[in-house]
């Protein structure tokens, strides 16, 4: 019996310890899968991930067109709204202060929401509704610029190598390197007063356009001047000593009408006016010292012009 018991222990020893035989076939596949049941994944392509970057790039350049085209169309809206609010203005000025008024041009400005309305040489403001008019200059108070006056000069600016000189009067003083052209009517009186000023000033060349808008008989009076042996001369002695020139000869031609158109076309509404190589003008009497600081302020006081 003994025996026996010892037998049974062993075999329960035997059974307790040993390894099955499928648990040994499943251990062996763990350690050793295989080979057909395992999937392979294949290598990510080269051209798969160039096609995503190529897409994000396509669809980045779509985004950024999308987005010019909607800027591009909001643009287009706004200036035609811009447009529209000119005319708006325009009508509304011509209505009110008259038929008669003519309107050069309608600009917004970048200063205080105001709308620049020129008129031939004159500038005035109004807002957006035409409500309100301006009259006046617009003053930068931190840098104590005029804007008004330097959009003025703008506008006003003439070139001076097209002037016509051939139709003016010339005197030449001195070298007569410092150039200026003078608007001015036989019947003005600041005219007179202004050429006397001028007898003070050194090396100069003046081309003098007789612009006869004052009186009937200016144009005649510039008729014998122009037809003169010297007509720089007629005219000095006429402005300033009141001598008469000769009645011109009846076959004589003058550039009378020509100056005439000249001062409309160039928006000259007084005299005297000058101008200076530079295209700047100063309308009225001037003094000596204003004029002296304007020359000083250029460049190239245009000796070639002075030449022809």
């Amino acid at each position: 019996m003994m025996k026996s018991r010892l037998t049974l222990s062993a075999l329960a020893a035997s059974l307790l310890l040993a390894t099955p035989v499928w648990a040994q076939g499943e251990a062996k596949a763990e350690q050793k899968p295989d080979a057909k049941s395992v999937v392979s994944t294949p290598a990510p392509s080269p051209t798969s991930g160039l096609a995503s970057t190529q897409d994000a790039h396509a669809e980045a350049a779509k985004a950024k067109a999308a987005k010019i085209a909607a800027a591009k169309r909001r643009a287009e809206r706004l200036a035609k709204l811009e447009v529209q609010r000119k005319e708006n203005i325009r009508n509304i000025l011509v209505t009110n202060l008259g038929p008669g008024t003519k309107i050069d041009s309608v600009t917004k400005t970048p200063y205080g929401g105001l709308y620049e309305v020129r008129m031939g040489p004159e500038i005035i403001y109004t807002d957006a509704k035409a409500n309100f008019l301006f009259v006046g200059s617009v003053l930068d108070n931190k840098a104590a610029v005029n804007f008004t006056k330097q959009r003025v000069e703008q506008i006003t600016k003439v070139n001076f190598n097209e002037l016509p000189l051939d139709a003016a009067v010339k005197y030449v003083k001195g070298d007569g390197k410092r150039v200026i052209a003078i608007f001015e009517d036989p019947n003005c009186g600041y005219c007179k007063k202004f050429r006397k000023t001028l007898q003070t000033v050194e090396n100069v060349t003046i081309y003098t356009f007789m612009y006869n808008i004052l009186s009937d008989d200016s144009a005649t009076k510039s008729r014998d001047i122009w037809c003169s042996a010297n007509r720089s001369k007629a005219w000095d002695e006429w402005m300033m000593e009141g001598k008469v020139a000769p009645t011109a000869p009846a076959n004589c031609q003058t550039p009378n009408d020509k100056v005439l158109a000249l001062g409309q076309k160039l928006r000259v509404t007084g005299t005297p006016t000058v101008i200076f190589t530079d295209g700047s003008r100063l309308p009225g009497m001037v003094d000596v010292k204003a004029l002296e600081d304007k020359w000083a302020s250029l460049k190239n006081p245009a000796p070639a012009v002075a030449a022809r």
